[in-house]
């Protein structure tokens, strides 16, 4: 299988980290900012359609307020942001035009993805401003996502922007030269992975911890945002936003940074909200009958498979399966809170009026290529 190669019409995201954005003190580096827009007028004569999340509001209003560093109260975070945003989109904007480009500002949280209606509404925001020639520019919405400041960052976010725009390739620019074979920060001559084929948990442990002090993320994050992104179809390259023409090459198909293969089959937006856009309230356990019948005869979760369950959840909340080893592979939408399942795991449906704990068309397997 080969890299995927952009034609006009197709759409790349690309989301671009503090660190490759401005300088040591926070403020925005004019030349990283221009190489990155001269990229995407190109492409945009090309006729592929560029969404950019970018990083970098809140460390682009440290200067300003005269923060020396990035500060960890949620207010000064809020104000940071509140005045970096306006500064970095100013010259985004004045970039732009040089090359006859209208950007546009969208400003996310993550409700806006748990909630179908904002879901759908973003969706034709975007739509309506890529036909219209604009180049979307995407952040979360800091001045006001108190969980997003604490505990995000921009990389599941492009990854849910990359299956919300129906994206063919979504690039994750960092300051790295890829995803390496052990951390480069104690292994210096780790050598880069040129393909992933499926992201395992062993990968996931050599990532290493947070990068970049004036960030939020890190390569954890990155791999993180690539198995969402994978799962619903879409192709990611990990690479150096310095490398020269970077955008080029990835648009291209050429080999640069790290590429992780899509999954054969685009799951729907409904399936991946269900799976990654909120987070789950809590874990159900089942045993292996139940586990084969999700997976493998494609049958909802009945409370006779349940053994046990952890956390406190409420019906209609996302909820965690996993078997008894521990290990998750299923997501969806449970129809019992915690209290009502531990009363009823291992029953016979037909003792309960044959209410399922979550309908097929609820659920969502992790493993393999089942959509």
């Amino acid at each position: 299988m080969t890299r995927l190669d952009l034609k006009a019409g197709d759409r790349l995201v690309v989301k671009v980290g503090t660190a490759s954005l401005v300088g040591p003190t926070g403020e925005p580096d004019d030349d990283k900012l221009a190489t990155l827009c001269r990229q995407t007028i190109a492409l945009r004569a090309k006729g592929i359609q560029v969404i950019l999340v970018s990083s970098g509001a809140i460390a682009a209003g440290l200067g300003p307020l005269g923060l020396a560093a990035r500060p960890s109260d949620i207010p000064s975070l809020q104000a940071a942001a509140a005045v970096g945003q306006g500064r970095l989109l100013s010259r985004y904007s004045h970039l732009l035009k040089a090359g006859g480009l209208v950007s546009a500002q969208l400003l996310l949280t993550r409700y806006d993805f748990m909630n179908r209606q904002h879901y759908v509404n973003a969706r034709n925001t975007v739509d309506r401003l890529l036909a219209l020639g604009v180049v979307p520019i995407v952040n979360e919405n800091d001045t006001v996502a108190v969980d997003e400041i604490r505990f995000g960052d921009n990389d599941r976010l492009a990854a849910l922007v990359a299956n919300l725009v129906r994206a063919k390739t979504l690039a994750l620019l960092t300051d790295a030269r890829g995803v390496h074979t052990d951390d480069p920060r104690r292994v210096p001559d780790a050598p880069v992975i040129d393909e992933v084929d499926r992201i395992t948990p062993e990968l996931e442990r050599r990532a290493g911890g947070r990068g970049s002090t004036l960030g939020s993320g890190g390569m954890a994050s990155k791999i993180a945002a690539a198995w969402v992104a994978t799962f619903s179809g879409v192709g990611v390259v990990v690479a150096d936003a310095a490398e020269d023409e970077v955008l080029l090459l990835i648009a291209a198909g050429d080999k640069v940074g790290t590429f992780f293969h899509p999954r054969p089959k685009r799951v729907s937006a409904r399936r991946l909200w269900i799976a990654f856009a909120q987070p789950p309230k809590g874990t159900v356990v089942v045993d292996p009958g139940a586990r084969r019948a999700m997976v493998t005869d494609k049958r909802s979760l009945l409370p006779v498979g349940v053994v046990g369950t952890k956390g406190s959840f409420s019906s209609g909340d996302v909820v965690d399966v996993a078997d008894r080893d521990g290990e998750l592979f299923a997501r969806g939408l449970v129809r019992y809170d915690f209290h009502e399942l531990q009363e009823a795991q291992g029953r016979p449906s037909a003792e309960l009026a044959g209410r399922e704990v979550i309908n097929r068309d609820q659920l969502v397997i992790l493993e393999g290529d089942e959509t």
